[in-house]
């Protein structure tokens, strides 16, 4: 299996990615230094708790593979909640408060997110026309 952000779209849904980048991350110590061994007595188990662990190589691309697969299915589920929002009769003031932006900035973000789908085939034409129908006009 290649490890992609494209392969790895395809094997995960949103839910199974989230819950494998968690448990990557938190596997992750965060140490910078190099892996190193340690010589233990076999029987003292309690070397045990100041044990870390890193992630291997495989596992650790990954990680940086999942991330960008969240990313990109959280961006994609936003054109649904702002048309779900829009439909369900939210004000772009709404909307914006939601996202931490100004209205304008989420007027703006709606539409470059119909002009991503449309390139990518996700909505065709007319689907389009009314996603930016449904907007209404620039808040200001």
């Amino acid at each position: 299996m290649s490890i992609t952000p494209d392969a790895l779209d395809q094997e995960f849904s949103l839910t199974t990615a989230v819950t494998r980048l968690d448990f990557l991350a938190r596997r992750d110590s965060g140490e910078t230094t190099l892996n190193t061994a340690e010589d233990v007595d076999a029987d003292d188990w309690t070397s045990f708790r100041s044990a870390t662990t890193s992630l291997d190589v495989p596992e650790s691309l990954e990680l940086l593979a999942l991330g960008e697969v969240v990313a990109h299915k959280a961006r994609d589920s936003q054109l649904t909640g702002f048309r779900a929002a829009l439909r369900g009769g939210a004000s772009w003031e709404q909307i914006a408060e939601a996202l931490g932006i100004r209205p304008e900035e989420a007027w703006t973000r709606y539409h470059q997110l119909i002009e991503r789908h449309e390139r990518a085939r996700v909505l065709d034409t007319d689907a389009a026309a009314a996603a930016r129908e449904l907007a209404g006009t620039r808040p200001s």
